[in-house]
């Protein structure tokens, strides 16, 4: 008989109060999900659309067997909660299946590796981040981005105009406005690139916390340096809502940084119909197609940034060419549902007894 999925089978913990990229990811994934598996989170508020329990109900609920008479799935993402997990299962004796997904690119910690070896499924984001796991992986699986949320606007020049900003066609650069970031580079290539095509305006669009406002005046003196001040546009920190009519409205978005997890940015002006220019950095070396639906360029070099961006501004009408292959390319491989579709077929494969 097939197991019934509608009760309790797979704990989200959110276990970091503040609200980050790996926060983001998970709550674009619930509205799939919820519809195939029972979902409940544990931690920080998550999600209205999925019922939160706390830690003494979901050790009284896990330590029974699930309505299909097995385990249960504790999907975590973080190191708090690989190790909440474990406690989970190991001191409470909770009917746990630990999954982890890695999407670091970068060498881990004794800690961190102690801690995944000790998982029962490990799962990560790309190919490159798969290659840190120093344990077998058993799925990769990107991420995706939701569709109905970013997507092309019917008219981007009517759109750049609702914007306000001076000039055609907007080159955004989004997030947090930091050197790691690469917005060093960003603008050291624009002040090499906007005096070439007076067309385009600069936008950064990012929260500058308190320890990074020198950094910022730092690139304006530049800017002014330059003479280019009217040329750069700072929004600062938006509401999350208008962000994704901001990605429509560019011609060009840029993914500067010098390291990256993932990197949904680069997803997110792709499925606008918006070609990027990548830094070889999180998923997105293997994501952009050289010329085909966006340009790659080497990591903290403003240089190389640069050519990567004259290439992309071609004469004629090649930014819209790469921006319809890039929207067809998210829309084949990287969609949100995609992702969901594949986590949902691991919880059942764990719930099951298949791995």
């Amino acid at each position: 008989m097939k197991p019934d999925y509608s009760e309790i089978q797979v704990i989200l913990p959110n276990l970091n109060k503040r609200f980050s990229g790996i926060t983001s990811t998970v709550l674009q994934l619930i509205p799939y999900q919820k519809e195939a598996v029972g979902l409940v989170s544990v931690g920080y508020p998550l999600s209205d659309a999925i019922p939160r329990l706390g830690w003494r109900e979901l050790i009284g609920r896990t330590r029974q067997p699930s309505a299909a008479g097995g385990s249960y799935v504790y999907h975590a993402r973080r190191n708090i909660e690989m190790l909440h997990g474990l406690i989970l299962k190991k001191v409470f004796r909770c009917r746990l299946q630990l999954v982890f997904t890695s999407t670091a690119q970068r060498q881990h910690s004794r800690w961190t590796r102690f801690l995944y070896r000790n998982m029962d499924l490990v799962l990560s984001t790309s190919e490159r981040a798969a290659s840190y796991v120093r344990c077998p992986v058993a799925k990769i699986i990107p991420h995706g981005v939701d569709t109905a949320t970013y997507h092309p606007a019917p008219d981007r020049e009517a759109a750049w105009r609702e914007g306000g900003l001076p000039g055609d066609h907007g080159i955004g650069i989004f997030g947090r406005v930091r050197p790691q970031k690469g917005l060093r580079e960003f603008v050291e290539a624009l002040c090499r690139v906007l005096p070439q095509h007076p067309g385009f305006t600069a936008v950064i669009i990012g929260e500058v916390t308190p320890k990074f406002r020198p950094f910022v005046e730092e690139l304006k003196a530049r800017i002014r340096e330059k003479g280019l001040e009217d040329r750069f546009c700072w929004l600062g920190k938006l509401p999350f809502e208008e962000i994704p009519v901001w990605f429509r409205r560019m011609s060009l978005v840029v993914c500067a940084s010098h390291n990256e997890g993932f990197g949904l940015t680069c997803l997110e002006a792709m499925a606008s119909a918006v070609p990027v220019v990548a830094t070889k950095a999180g998923a997105w070396e293997s994501i952009i197609r050289q010329g085909e639906n966006g340009y790659l360029a080497e990591c903290r070099d403003s240089r190389s940034l640069a050519d990567a961006m004259e290439q992309a501004i071609h004469p004629g009408e090649h930014l819209e060419r790469l921006g319809q292959q890039a929207l067809q390319d998210v829309r084949r491989h990287y969609t949100v549902e995609r992702e969901a579709e594949a986590l949902v077929a691991v919880y059942r494969d764990c719930l099951e007894g298949r791995t």
